[in-house]
């Protein structure tokens, strides 16, 4: 049995660990771990069903042990190279990284236990492309938005600068005040945002060092990003472009579902 466990807490450290109905506000000021994963065209269907009808449900538990803070999985929409590429995105949310796998929280048979694990996995049949951590930083959202409903596509924006600490101010001292005015105002499609830097890997072949993202209710929303044409925009928005040392790449996703406290 001890050898069961122990196999079973590696399996599920690699599928949590690597793989948000929240408020996805959970994914500021804590550890989040971004797995991209590629899942074959003809697999796509029993995946998700998977990941939703199983391992959503570990999630939760682990959620409600404190083991976790939040577990998502998002669908990217549309993309280039799709065979060679990662179309779903797992986050997962720790207070404590270090101390999330004692115990045997992450065991699937625990909850499902006539339920053969083959059924269940699906790592055998899927591939990780990138595992990034991150450190969340900052949140907004429209007043008077209503997460479980309103949140449906995000959208991820890849910064590179040569300070991703002053570009993270940047963002929070200029970019934050004035979003946050345009969406109480409804001068914007945009209903939430936030913002992380990078923890690990950085440097090398690494093509951003911080992120932002962005909520929308459509997909529509999300794609033209609609601006009111009475908006003032401050003058100091340049600053923030000015920082970037490339053009941000911005991916949008599908939010399948979310697991939070």
């Amino acid at each position: 049995m001890k050898q069961i466990s122990s196999l079973y807490k590696k399996i599920i450290f690699s599928l949590l660990l690597f793989t948000f109905l929240i408020p996805l506000q959970q994914l500021y000021a804590q550890i989040s771990v971004y797995q991209y994963r590629h899942v074959p065209a003809d697999k796509v269907e029993e995946f998700i069903k998977r990941e939703t009808t199983y391992w959503s449900k570990v999630a939760q538990k682990a959620v409600d042990a404190k083991k976790m803070t939040f577990w998502g999985l998002f669908e990217k929409v549309g993309g280039y190279d799709l065979p060679n590429s990662s179309n779903f995105l797992f986050i997962n949310g720790f207070s404590n990284m270090d101390s999330a796998w004692s115990g045997d929280t992450f065991d699937p048979a625990k909850l499902f236990p006539k339920v053969p694990y083959a059924q269940m996995e699906t790592n055998s049949f899927t591939t990780v492309t990138s595992q990034i951590f991150f450190h969340g930083e900052d949140w907004a959202e429209a007043k008077g938005v209503n997460p479980a409903k309103d949140f449906n596509y995000v959208v991820m924006n890849y910064h590179l600068s040569e300070n991703p600490a002053g570009f993270i101010n940047a963002e929070k001292t200029i970019w934050k005040p004035f979003l946050q005015t345009a969406m109480d105002k409804k001068q914007t499609q945009q209903i939430g945002w936030g913002n992380a830097r990078v923890l690990s890997p950085t440097g090398g072949d690494m093509k951003f060092n911080t992120i932002s993202y962005d909520l929308f209710r459509t997909l529509q929303d999300a794609l033209l990003t609609p601006w009111a044409p009475d908006l003032v925009v401050p003058d100091n928005l340049e600053m923030i472009d000015k920082m970037r040392t490339q053009q941000s790449a911005r991916v949008i996703y599908r939010i399948v579902k979310v697991i939070s406290n």
